[in-house]
């Protein structure tokens, strides 16, 4: 590969690809001073970012070991999960959206993706390119998708959770990176929302995070079958930092009386605390 530039200008600010002298072909992408992604072009099943391992599990338990999926990304970074399905799920048909096509064309020439994989980019805002996918087009599909260092407004709404459920199959999986801190009003709002248009809903979060000690991210799942909670809490509890599937009980206490978010009233995931990320 040809080696990385220093910082770029990108739609979003600035990006930079940063090496890990401790492990060949592992890259960090930065915008703006944030990591955005890890890119490991030796391993691309390795995931170093923990929310990205739990969104790894869910993809996992989406289809039978090795079966093709049809997965649609919504944020594409360094496409590090695309990469993952690729080499996992050989023949799987992935579709990406990411609006800052900049970012897209330096990650595509400096950390080029596995040969035969089947990923589209398209640089679109992601939830107007959702609205133009085919009715259940879709096994599973991911949000991870950042401003700077927050996920916009109007992909966190019940408008944007019921277009999802529209272009998920019967059965499918949406798994959702939800960044929030105490006291996780967020984060509370994001499961309400989900719980509106699912049937099923649960979170994947660091003990940590959950208790609100700390800014972290929380996995947010929701389906209209059951989901696949006891392998999920097998998975999680293997990571090197475990994290824990929060649902039931658990997570109507949670929730507690927050009310789903609208369009007409959302707001964008918190900004980070200083020092978060390096920040």
């Amino acid at each position: 590969m040809r080696i990385p530039p220093g910082p770029m200008p990108v739609a979003g600010g600035t990006a930079e690809l940063l090496g890990d002298a401790d492990r060949d072909g592992s890259w960090v992408l930065m915008v703006d001073g944030t990591p955005q992604s890890h890119v490991d072009l030796e391993d691309p099943t390795h995931l170093e970012f923990e929310y990205v391992r739990r969104m790894g599990h869910v993809l996992d338990l989406a289809a039978p070991a090795g079966a093709a999926l049809d997965v649609v990304h919504l944020g594409g970074g360094a496409l590090t999960l695309p990469r993952y399905v690729a080499t996992s799920r050989a023949g799987s048909r992935q579709r990406v959206v990411e609006i800052d096509q900049a970012l897209t064309d330096l990650v595509r020439e400096y950390l080029p993706l596995p040969r035969n994989a089947r990923v589209r980019v398209r640089a679109e805002d992601a939830r107007t390119a959702l609205t133009l996918l085919h009715p259940a087009s879709a096994d599973v599909v991911v949000t991870d998708v950042f401003a700077g260092a927050r996920t916009p407004a109007h992909l966190t709404t019940v408008e944007f959770a019921r277009e999802v459920a529209r272009v998920l199959r019967p059965g499918g999986l949406y798994a959702a990176n939800v960044a929030d801190g105490p006291p996780l009003r967020f984060a509370r709002g994001q499961v309400a929302t989900l719980r509106s248009v699912f049937a099923h809903v649960c979170l994947l979060a660091e003990p940590g995070t959950m208790r609100g000690r700390r800014f972290g991210n929380l996995v947010a799942v929701a389906s209209d079958d059951e989901l696949p909670l006891a392998d999920l809490s097998r998975a999680c509890a293997r990571d090197p930092m475990p994290s824990r599937v929060v649902d039931g009980a658990d997570l109507e206490r949670f929730v507690g009386r927050t009310p789903p978010v609208t369009d007409a009233e959302a707001q964008p995931s918190p900004e980070p605390p200083a020092g978060v990320f390096g920040r």
